[in-house]
């Protein structure tokens, strides 16, 4: 079944059939979003890519440590940049130049993850987490990996240091990446289908639980999921203990309304102007055991999220500094509702 509709279309004359003023116009429109889901479907199950593949660079296998701990976060933090340490050596010694410089600058870092084999999975800590009173987790889209860390990783830099700015006296803040999964890529048919976000739910749930036993007690936890990212929350929704969940740039969810993610965290979502994914096609369908598209558009007003301001930026565009969204997420990440702009 096909739902998810694009806003306003579901608008209908009495006893719930369209009025027949509206019949020529909408059919083209019908068929139009049949064609795109036709699409989608072929994208996700019938086009092979070849050669789309990650490299599989060498690397030694991630560090074994206990859950993070506030006793312990300094020996978890050196045994994760000693393994990415050794897995830059490794890389070098291979001919692969950049990885290497990407996993030497890591081991620099404060890590409370590090696995260098494939595409590359990293959790990094800016901030003091085991003090903070205001935490915010982010969650990246489509194509992120050890590679291509440096991009996500800045989106967490320009949040932490409005953060620090803008933070109480007396409230401490700390921002983690979370690459904890791997993402699909842009080209790939993975990235319309559920499937990585379903094989991610579970680890994200595992890791905000670890963030709970952290970071101070009765902190403030959000949630930011840009792009497939805001799929893989969804996914995870039901289990997390969070305060705010955000969706940024989002596709859709996989679930129809915010209502339907059965969770007691406030849900936000925000679309910049220039974002292309507003053109993405709001459907959804089952297929070999799989979902096909990820259905209602989260700033719509049948989706029942809180919608904020993001000005005029784009896909990218959410941690920009100076932005409407930005500004935001700073407010939702302190607790001052009242001050987001919509």
């Amino acid at each position: 079944m096909v739902q998810g509709w694009e806003r306003g279309t579901r608008d209908a004359g009495p006893g719930g059939d369209e009025g027949p003023a509206r019949r020529p116009a909408r059919r083209p429109a019908g068929r139009l979003r049949r064609g795109l889901l036709a699409l989608l479907v072929a994208a996700a199950v019938a086009v092979p890519l070849a050669g789309a593949a990650r490299p599989r660079i060498p690397a030694p296998p991630p560090a074994h440590v206990p859950p993070p701990a506030v006793a312990g976060l300094d020996a978890t933090y050196a045994a994760h940049r000693a393994n990415a340490a050794e897995a830059a050596r490794t890389a070098a010694g291979h001919g692969h130049r950049d990885r290497a410089a990407a996993e030497r600058a890591l081991s620099t870092r404060q890590l409370l993850y590090f696995d260098g084999r494939g595409a590359g999975l990293v959790t990094e800590v800016l901030g003091d987490l085991a003090h903070a009173g205001r935490v915010a987790v982010l969650v990246p889209g489509s194509d992120t990996g050890i590679d291509t860390y440096g991009r996500f990783r800045a989106t967490a830099v320009a949040l932490h240091q409005r953060l620090t700015r803008e933070a109480p006296t007396g409230v401490r803040t700390a921002v983690v990446a979370w690459l904890g999964y791997e993402t699909p890529g842009t080209l790939s048919p993975s990235v319309a289908t559920t499937g990585r976000a379903e094989d991610a739910a579970p680890e994200l749930r595992s890791f905000v639980r670890d963030v709970r036993s952290v970071a101070a007690p009765r902190a403030r936890i959000s949630l930011l999921c840009h792009s497939y990212g805001s799929v893989v929350c969804a996914r995870a929704a039901a289990g997390l203990d969070v305060d705010d969940l955000v969706f940024l740039g989002s596709p859709g969810t996989g679930a129809d309304t915010a209502a339907a993610l059965h969770t007691r965290a406030r849900v936000w979502a925000a679309r910049g102007a220039g974002d292309w994914v507003e053109h993405v096609p709001h459907l959804d369908a089952g297929l070999f055991g799989t979902t096909v598209g990820f259905g209602t558009d989260p700033v719509s007003r049948a989706y029942g999220a809180r919608v904020f301001a993001a000005g005029d930026g784009g896909h990218s565009d959410y941690f920009a500094p100076g932005s409407p969204s930005l500004a935001n997420l700073t407010r939702i990440v302190l607790g001052r509702l009242q001050e987001v702009t919509r």
